[in-house]
Order: structure tokens, then sequence, then C-alpha cells
């Protein structure tokens, strides 16, 4: 990352969680009545969560990659056993564990409120790649080449530009310019057993991850793209979906 780039981006991370932790903090009682209305149990989600890569670690003769991880912090917006008998999986669309109100939260993007006291901590940044779990991430980074490049000297994001771009999961809208090279970009070799495999909305997620970061080589080419992407992302809250 350009150094200057380094400098302006810490300065907007800190500038924006401290005006938006203000503004939203009265949204954060109601928020709160409502998850415990309808599911009884913690109000805030704790997960660990892979951030930037910082190198590779060989085990049984093959290399992995290394993410710094950190907790990241949510609203609540599945049950409370939501993974008790399915262990880490990714949110899929229309994902039954999901509450009511949660789905809400979700479409809304209301339930990421909380990290931005991770992007004051300095542990996200407020525009950049979504953070995966480390235990999926390793699995995808071995299942999709240059997956974990995504993450290289870039810290993950509130929002992105795969985030204002694509629906939640990382679905192209029917509608989009992307659309019409979905099928070619998540399965190329066109295997009937391979249509539908979770891995799919992370390809293309990875396009636009991969163009956000190459836009931080340069000032010129960051600050527009980060301001846009910003000033897009209350507009796809009201809306409800990434566009």
């Amino acid at each position: 990352m350009n150094s200057s780039v380094r400098v302006a981006k810490r300065a907007i991370d800190v500038l924006s969680s401290s005006v938006g932790i203000a503004l939203t903090l009265p949204l954060y009682p109601v928020i709160a009545a409502a998850i415990y209305a309808e599911s009884p149990g913690p109000i805030f989600y704790k997960q660990r969560r892979a951030g930037m890569l910082i190198g590779t670690e060989v085990r049984d003769g093959i290399a992995y990659p290394r993410f710094v991880e950190f907790e990241m912090r949510k609203f609540r917006s599945m049950r409370v056993d939501a993974e008790k008998l399915t262990g880490p999986v990714l949110a899929q669309e229309n994902d039954p564990r999901i509450t009511k109100v949660g789905r809400f939260l979700r479409k809304s993007r209301l339930d990421e409120l909380p990290q931005l006291f991770n992007v004051l901590l300095g542990e996200m940044s407020l525009v950049g790649p979504r953070p995966e779990r480390p235990e999926l991430l390793v699995n995808l980074a071995m299942a999709i080449p240059f997956f974990e490049e995504r993450m290289r000297d870039v810290k993950p994001g509130v929002t992105g530009l795969a985030q204002v771009s694509l629906g939640y999961t990382g679905r192209a809208a029917p509608d989009s310019e992307v659309a019409a090279f979905e099928a070619t970009l998540t399965n190329p070799f066109e295997l009937d057993e391979a249509e539908g495999a979770e891995a799919d909305d992370m390809r293309m997620k990875l396009l636009f991850d991969l163009a956000y970061a190459a836009s931080l080589e340069s000032l010129s080419a960051y600050l527009p793209l980060e301001l846009k992407i910003i000033f897009r992302t209350p507009l796809v809250m009201i809306l409800g979906a990434g566009r």
C-alpha cells in the first residue's frame, strides 16, 4: 500500500468511525430490544475473524496462508444455537438460522454497526474486503486461486467495493454488467456437479476485492473510489441490497 494512501485511509477511518458511532448509538437500545424480544439471549455476537495476510506456514508439507486474527463484533442476527449442529458454515441466501429481526438487520446492514468500534481500534478499516472466519478462509484460499491475496497489506472492512456492488452473500444482481459473465467466472468448465458451489459467490467477491486492492497503490486512484464506496453504502443500507 502506498504510504500516502495508508495515512489518508487511517485518517478517514478514525474520523468516520467516530462520527458514525456518535450518530448511531441512539439506535442501539432499539435494535437490542428487537433482537431480545424475538430471540432471548446475547445482543451482540463476537466472532474470531481473519484480517491481513501476514505470510504462510507449512503443515504436513503444504503451505497455508496466515492471517492476523481479531474479534469482530456484530448485532446477533441468528438463533443462539445457530451452529450447534452444523459447525462453522458460510451464511446462505434465505438462511433458516436467521431470525426475522436478523433478516432485517442484515438486509439493511444495521447488524454491522458495532464494527465501527473495530475500525476505531484499528482492527478493521471502514472500507475493505469482508473478513472471513479463519477456519473457513483457509479452505477457501486452497479452493480459489489467489483468494488470500485480497487481504495482502489490506485490513478487512465494514463496507467495500464488493459489498456495494453485489448482494449480501456475493450474488450479482440479474441486471448488472458482471452478471453476464457469472457462469464463466464461477463454473468455467461447465461441470454440472460444480453448479451452486459455496465458493461461487466468493469468486465473484474476489474480483471486486482485488480491484479495490489495486487502487491502494496510488492516492489519485484510491481516494475517488474510497469516497464513492462510502457514499454508496448508505444507499445500499436503505435499499437493502448490494448493487
